[in-house]
């Protein structure tokens, strides 16, 4: 075993893979982190400002309660599943060259979006952003895999990179709730343009090149598979969950698990396949991506109905909503830079252990003290949840990249990735599901509500609450009280499954991580 922080000997000297030049000083490379930190901190921002967007959207573009759920899932969806593709894209034509392609496009679809006139409009480019978005981060994940060999400082560094999503996450609310007291819900995705200028000027300059010296052929069949596959299964669950007949929810779960299967057939058969799926024999590796994925469901899935709650069913503006929820964002920021000493003191698996069952303790303070909305036991389940994220993220991701060789720091960081994504995906559509249900079978509407009213007001809270303006005052109020009953039943639902969820995670991340440092 050698001492942490020294150098493999059998890595041979700090070199790119896939070029000849060394890495490059210190300095520079902690500068090159800092604007590969600019897209992660972006997409972090958006994805939580556009949590706090959910009611003014839904005001605005009317959407149904399906069509709330993609505006939100799209972009994640279509992340995910091409960020396996991507990765392989990024090895064959360089992963600073992919990245800044992806950026110029990110910033162009976030300009489009932010004039979206319907919800249709909002959710295609929602997925084209999807489409850039996963050009983004792989590249980033994989470039500080190839710029930070040494294992303490790529610790540091991919905690400094996690981190950037949770720091992102507690400025979402603060920049969010500003721009949405000041300008229409468009203004959050024209955040992207200024962010990634940066990025596009100094990333030629800061970034190195590198490649996988043998690239894999881009596989579309094997692309078209992984759409499929992941379409299918979250169309599923939303179809379930929005009450669409059963040969569609049927049909849909059949494609997608089809799809899934004839995925992982093709990449053993290919010589060449663009995601290695034999990584996944290695249990440290699969285990740490299984820990990825369930701690960013957990997350994305408590704000997503938290961020509603606070100003739907509390009443809050947007701003003041998101002050209250930066304790537990920056909660986790903390957290995932404490994870990086403690690792010294604990094994990487026991760090990840404790925090997945944090997460477990945060969502059952929901469950058992939440009925009645009360906001003491959602905010500090949210701040005790926050702390393991930012935990079992740091040490799951650095496991995740550790267990490969350097070479093949492109799919790993792209299947590290897509955990990341697709946890994001199904956090929201099958916790959102869920509190749909839950809200539609529980909401008791007044009478004196037109058909129009009633269809608005049964389908989501936001539908509720604006149905509940324009009504008469002892009428509104009735509506509202009945909403915000049903609401708050739904979360105490999502919280009891997603403690259920995270503690069968912990059970199986301790065996599954048990297992030698494999930096060591």
């Amino acid at each position: 075993m050698r001492p942490p922080g020294r150098p493999d000997p059998q890595r041979g000297p700090r070199t790119n893979p896939g070029n000849s030049s060394p890495i490059a000083s210190s300095r520079r490379r902690w500068a090159a982190l800092v604007v590969l930190m600019l897209p992660v901190l972006l997409i972090s921002v958006d994805n939580t400002a556009l949590s706090f967007a959910v009611p003014s959207l839904a005001r605005d573009l009317q959407p149904s309660a399906t069509q709330l759920l993609w505006i939100v899932d799209a972009y994640p969806l279509v992340l995910a599943a091409l960020l396996v593709a991507m990765g392989s894209v990024g090895d064959r034509i360089g992963r600073r060259r992919l990245l800044l392609i992806g950026a110029t496009g990110f910033a162009v679809v976030s300009a489009v979006a932010a004039f979206a006139p319907s919800a249709g409009w909002l959710i295609a480019a929602r997925a084209a952003l999807g489409f850039f978005g996963a050009m983004l981060m792989p590249a980033t994940l994989s470039l500080l895999r190839n710029i930070f060999t040494e294992a303490d400082e790529r610790r540091k560094a991919i905690a400094i990179w996690a981190s950037g999503f949770s720091g992102g996450a507690a400025l979402g609310p603060i920049v969010g709730g500003w721009l949405l007291e000041h300008y229409e819900w468009g203004s959050i995705f024209l955040m992207a343009v200024p962010v990634l200028v940066p990025l596009l000027v100094l990333g030629p300059v800061l970034l190195p090149e590198s490649k996988d010296p043998e690239p894999g052929p881009v596989d579309p069949v094997g692309i078209a598979l992984a759409v499929l596959g992941l379409g299918g299964i979250v169309f599923a669950i939303k179809a379930a969950g929005g009450g669409d007949p059963a040969l569609v929810v049927l049909a849909a779960a059949v494609v997608g698990i089809a799809s899934g299967v004839g995925f992982v057939r093709r990449m053993l058969r290919l010589d060449q396949p663009m995601l290695d799926v034999r990584l996944f024999s290695n249990r440290v590796f699969s285990g740490a991506l299984a820990t990825n994925l369930v701690a960013v469901f957990a997350f994305v899935g408590f704000i997503y109905f938290l961020s509603q709650h606070l100003q739907l069913v509390a009443g809050h503006s947007p701003m003041v909503a998101g002050w209250l929820m930066v304790p537990g964002l920056v909660t986790t920021v903390i957290f995932g830079l404490i994870a990086v000493p403690l690792v010294h003191r604990m094994t990487p698996a026991n760090v990840v252990v404790v925090g997945l069952l944090l997460n477990t303790l945060g969502y059952a303070m929901v469950a058992l003290f939440g009925a009645d909305g009360a906001l003491l036991a959602l905010l500090g389940g949210f701040v005790v949840l926050s702390a393991g994220v930012g935990l079992s993220q740091t040490i799951s991701n650095d496991l995740a990249l550790s267990a490969v060789p350097p070479e093949k720091a492109g799919p790993a960081a792209a299947a590290s990735e897509s955990a990341y994504e697709v946890g994001a995906v199904l956090g929201v559509a099958v916790l959102g599901s869920l509190l749909n249900v839950a809200f539609r079978t529980g909401v008791q509407l007044p009478t004196g509500l037109d058909p129009t009213q009633a269809a608005l007001a049964g389908e989501t809270l936001a539908g509720a609450v604006e149905v509940s303006e324009g009504l008469p005052a002892a009428l509104g109020e009735a509506l509202l009280l009945s909403a915000s009953q049903a609401f708050d039943h739904g979360v105490v639902l999502t919280a009891g499954l997603g403690a259920v969820l995270t503690a069968v995670m912990a059970l199986v991340a301790r065996r599954a991580l048990r297992a030698p440092d494999p930096l060591d």
